[in-house]
């Protein structure tokens, strides 16, 4: 076996080298071309990336259960996070355990409702959620008139904008999640429920495995997780305005998806999530140091998550159609051997 055909079968079980070779590429040409990019300026592209990656997790286990789901009710959770946070902590790091309370409190009712609409009525998770966001949304801007003031808790701003010997906290903290999130997948019972649910629901539940529990547990994940989220962005840019989670709905698919995460379910890999962020903020980067307006900007990444998606979806059918194509094949063999056996002399 040669080193590319090796490379090959070795990056079909690891899909998140891809996006970590677009990353570098990406970097090493901006750095060419700009003479500006460095290590220095490479973290504040993994700090912009952090906020993207924590949402991405989140999505990433919705993407996991399977049939297309997706959770379009992440940008709104994050910005009715931030005015929860700014309404709850009032800029005082006394109350700040307060705003995190509120913030999963939030997260948990929001993937509570997102749950019993998808599992216990059946209605579709992107018309489901879509109208979960419509539901938020309402209250955001509620909630924006009455915000007295954008005063953040130093200790939440320390934490959303701070660095440690020169790494920002906000990565350390992305970092951690992602390895969290790498060691549940693939060392606890839920990371495997949650693959077998994605893979074949029908199988998981010959098999006993509660199928609605696990797709709840993943919608309920998704908000928590962007509702925190919500609250450290908020700290980030000192306060909260409308649609300001709006970037991260189509981008928190695509860095799913782009980062080996299968659109079609049951497999995933928090670390690609990692990796695409970073590439996504790259691309976005590059775009304005181009100069490319915001329409434009905004064209260019609808047609990269398009891409995406098409290439995923091509990939997912042909793995889909090759499991099949085994699967009649073992069953034929199967056939072929009772046949044998009943055909023998007794």
């Amino acid at each position: 076996m040669s080193a590319f055909a090796g490379f090959g079968i070795w990056a079909q079980r690891n899909r998140w080298i891809w996006s970590a070779i677009g990353v570098l590429i990406l970097w090493l040409v901006l750095s060419v071309v700009t003479n500006r990019f460095s290590l220095s300026s490479l973290s504040g592209v993994i700090l912009s990336a952090s906020f993207l990656t924590v949402v991405g997790i989140g999505q990433m286990f919705v993407v996991t259960t399977g049939r297309g789901n997706i959770d379009l009710s992440v940008a709104s959770v994050i910005t009715l996070s931030a005015f929860v946070a700014l309404l709850t902590i009032k800029g005082q790091d006394a109350n700040l355990a307060i705003g995190v309370l509120a913030a999963i409190l939030l997260g948990l009712a929001v993937g509570t409702l997102n749950s019993l609409l998808v599992v216990g009525l059946g209605i579709p998770a992107i018309i489901a959620t879509l109208a979960t966001g419509y539901v938020l949304a309402t209250a955001t801007l509620l909630s924006n008139k009455a915000i007295p003031g954008f005063i953040v808790s130093p200790a939440l701003k320390e934490l959303a904008t701070g660095r440690i010997s020169g790494v920002p906290i906000m990565a350390i903290i992305a970092i951690l999640g992602v390895a969290a999130t790498g060691f549940v997948l693939r060392y606890t019972i839920f990371g495997q429920l949650l693959s077998a649910v994605g893979q074949n629901r029908a199988a998981a539940r010959l098999a006993g495995i509660r199928n609605g529990r696990v797709i709840a547990s993943a919608f309920i994940i998704s908000s928590v997780l962007a509702s925190l989220d919500g609250l450290l962005l908020g700290a980030y840019i000192g306060g909260a305005f409308l649609e300001m989670g709006q970037p991260y709905l189509l981008q928190s698919i695509a860095a799913v998806v782009l980062g080996g995460t299968l659109i079609f379910g049951g497999s995933a890999t928090a670390l690609g999530t990692l990796f695409a962020s970073i590439l996504l903020v790259l691309i976005v980067t590059t775009m304005q140091i181009i100069g490319l307006p915001p329409g434009a900007q905004d064209i260019v990444q609808g047609v990269v998550v398009i891409l995406v998606l098409a290439l995923a979806g091509r990939q997912a059918l042909a793995r889909r159609a090759f499991v099949e194509i085994a699967d009649g094949d073992h069953d034929a063999t199967a056939d072929a051997e009772a046949s044998a056996a009943t055909a023998q002399p007794k």
